[in-house]
C-alpha cells in the first residue's frame, strides 16, 4: 500500500445528508459522520467489543457505539472526557471537485486504557470441597414486611437437609434482595454485543446480579431454583433473572465455551392455581440450553387447583404437608448424588457436542 492511498466516498452533497453512516475505504470499514458542516471520519471497530459505531448515534461530536454506549469523537477519534487516551483511529479527508476522499491510511493510532479484567473473567475451576447447593428464591416480596412463602418455605427444608443430613455447603440467595437491572437487548443488537459476563454487570458495578452468576458459575455443584405460579408462568424475578443469563447460553452459541460443566439443577414450583407443566417444562428447557444436568424425577411441585383462590388455605396445607416437605428433602438428596457421580469421574468429562442446533462460531 503506498504512503497516499486516497478513496472516493462519493459525492458531497449526497454524504452530507446522512449525519452517521458505515463507509468502506479499501481494507478500513470507517464511521463517517456529519455535523456542523463539517465531516470526520474514525475507524468503525469501537475499542470495547467491536461494534459497529458506524451504526450508532451522535452526541455532539462523540459517535456512542450501538453495543454498549462508549464515546469516540467524531474528528480526533479520543474517548470521552476522562477517557481521551482511550482512542480509536481517525482519517483523513479531502473534498475535490464535489466529492469527498478518505486517505486508507490512519492519521493516528488506536489506543486503549488498561482495563483490569472483571472478576469474572476469570479460569472457571471448581475449588475442593464438599457439594454445594445454592437456592435461589425467585419469590417477589418487599423484604421489609416479608410474608410466608410456599417455595421459599420447601427450598428451606431443601437446603437444611442438604447441610445437616447430606454434607453438603449451602447458599441462599433471595432475588428479592438483589438490586440489579434487566437485561437491556444487547443480544437484539448483535450476538457478540452480548458478553461474558453480561455487558451490564461490566459497565454497572453496583448490579447486583454478578452474585447469581459468581454462585451458578463458579461456586455450585447444584442449583435449586424455587419459584411461584403467577398467571400461569414462573414469577417475574425468575424471567429477570434468566434474561440476565442469556450471556452464559450465549457462549455456547457465539464461542463454542461451555461455562457450566458438572451442574445440576432442579425445581421447586408452587402455587395456589395450575400450571404446573408449563412453568416446569420452560424451566428444564432454560437450564438445559446452559448446559445443566438433571436427577431423576428434577422437580416436585404443588398447586390446589384453578377454582382454589383461599390462599390462606394453601399456605396453611404447605407449612404443615409432610410429604411436600419430604419430597424437597428427596430432591435435594437426588441432586447431591448426581453431583456427586458427575465428580467422581476419574477422568475430564469430554467436551460436550451441543444438540438441537449447531454452535456457529463468530470470533
Amino acid at each position: 500500500m503506498s504512503e497516499s492511498t486516497w478513496h472516493d466516498l462519493g459525492s458531497v452533497d449526497e454524504l452530507s445528508k446522512t449525519p452517521l453512516r458505515t463507509v468502506t475505504a479499501g481494507k478500513q470499514k470507517i464511521a463517517l459522520s456529519y455535523a456542523n458542516g463539517v465531516f470526520g471520519a474514525i475507524h468503525n471497530a469501537c475499542n470495547h467489543s467491536g461494534g459497529p459505531l458506524g451504526e450508532g448515534a451522535l452526541d455532539g461530536d462523540f459517535v456512542v457505539c450501538p453495543w454498549h454506549n462508549w464515546k469516540f469523537h467524531r474528528l480526533g477519534g479520543q474517548g470521552e472526557p476522562g477517557y481521551e487516551q482511550d482512542a480509536v483511529p481517525r482519517f483523513e479527508l479531502e473534498q475535490r471537485a464535489g466529492r469527498l476522499f478518505v486517505r486508507e491510511e490512519p492519521a493516528s493510532k488506536r489506543s486503549r486504557l488498561p482495563h483490569p479484567p472483571h472478576a469474572l473473567e476469570r479460569p472457571i475451576e471448581r475449588e475442593p470441597g464438599p457439594i454445594r447447593v445454592v437456592g435461589i428464591s425467585t419469590t417477589a416480596m418487599d423484604e421489609a414486611h416479608p410474608r410466608y412463602s410456599t417455595s421459599d418455605d420447601l427450598l428451606n427444608s431443601s437446603l437444611k437437609h442438604a447441610e445437616e443430613t447430606l454434607g453438603a455447603q449451602t447458599r441462599l440467595i433471595r432475588l428479592s434482595e438483589l438490586s440489579f437491572r434487566s437485561c437491556e437487548g444487547y443480544y437484539s443488537k448483535s450476538a457478540k454485543a452480548c458478553t461474558w459476563p453480561c455487558s451490564i454487570t461490566q459497565m454497572d458495578p453496583k448490579d447486583q446480579m454478578d452474585r447469581v452468576y459468581e454462585a451458578i458459575v463458579f461456586w455450585a455443584d447444584v442449583i435449586l431454583v424455587t419459584s411461584p405460579i403467577r398467571w400461569g408462568s414462573a414469577s417475574s424475578l425468575y424471567f429477570k433473572m434468566i434474561e440476565r443469563m442469556n450471556c452464559i447460553q450465549n457462549q455456547v452459541t457465539i464461542r463454542d465455551r461451555v461455562l457450566l460443566k458438572n451442574k445440576v439443577a432442579a425445581f421447586i414450583i408452587t402455587g395456589g392455581q395450575d400450571n404446573i407443566q408449563a412453568v416446569a417444562g420452560q424451566m428444564l428447557m432454560f437450564f438445559a440450553e446452559i448446559g445443566c444436568h438433571f436427577p431423576q424425577f428434577p422437580f416436585i411441585a404443588h398447586s390446589r387447583g384453578w377454582t382454589s383462590e383461599d390462599m390462606e388455605r394453601n399456605a396453611a396445607f404447605v407449612r404443615t404437608s409432610p410429604e411436600l416437605h419430604e419430597g424437597a428433602r428427596e430432591l435435594v438428596t437426588r441432586s447431591v448424588d448426581m453431583a456427586r457421580g458427575l465428580l467422581a469421574r476419574e477422568s475430564p468429562a469430554p467436551k460436550p457436542t451441543r444438540g438441537g442446533r449447531k454452535a456457529h462460531r463468530m470470533e
